[in-house]
């Protein structure tokens, strides 16, 4: 942090390390064969940017089941890149880098969760709005708690057997 100035969602470790992932998207996608321009090229974009828009755009809401809600976004675009990542070592799009994509997709993902739960206890908003589920013109959302929040530093992310 420059000049001791907060900059807001910039300063968070989970935006930072999305940033990262995406970066890492980007270099991916450099070196994709042209076939792959309006599919995988495409999709990969999308996926690495969402994880970053979405954790901005989630600080930037008021109520914390509005910003857990984008949140939990961000972490789905998270785990779509590094499934990304997992098609081009398997396509054979890249060689020996997919442990070093899945750790940082892991970090990101396990900085956000811990962002998650951080935000789910201060529960800002709830005096003025209440715990209600947020409605908005369109289908409602909940946050409801996710055994994945409570991830810790080093845990693993296994899909259930």
């Amino acid at each position: 942090m420059a000049g001791g100035q907060q900059r807001g969602f910039e300063d968070l470790e989970c935006y930072q390390l999305a940033l990262q992932v995406m970066q890492e998207a980007y270099r991916v996608i450099g070196r994709l064969p042209p076939q792959e321009k309006y599919n995988l090229d495409s999709q990969i974009r999308r996926c690495s940017v969402s994880g970053v828009q979405n954790i901005a755009e989630g600080y930037g809401r008021y109520h914390y089941l509005d910003s857990i809600r984008f949140f939990y976004i961000a972490r789905g675009s998270l785990a779509e890149t590094l499934s990304a990542f997992i098609v081009c070592d398997t396509l054979g799009y890249t060689a020996n880098e997919l442990p070093r994509q899945r750790e940082l997709c892991h970090q990101a993902i396990r900085s956000l969760s811990g962002y998650i739960r951080y935000v789910r206890t201060q529960r800002q908003g709830h005096q003025e709005y209440g715990d209600q589920v947020l409605r908005e013109s369109g289908p409602a959302y909940d946050a409801p708690d996710d055994p994945i929040d409570d991830l810790t530093p080093g845990d693993e992310i296994n899909p259930p057997q």
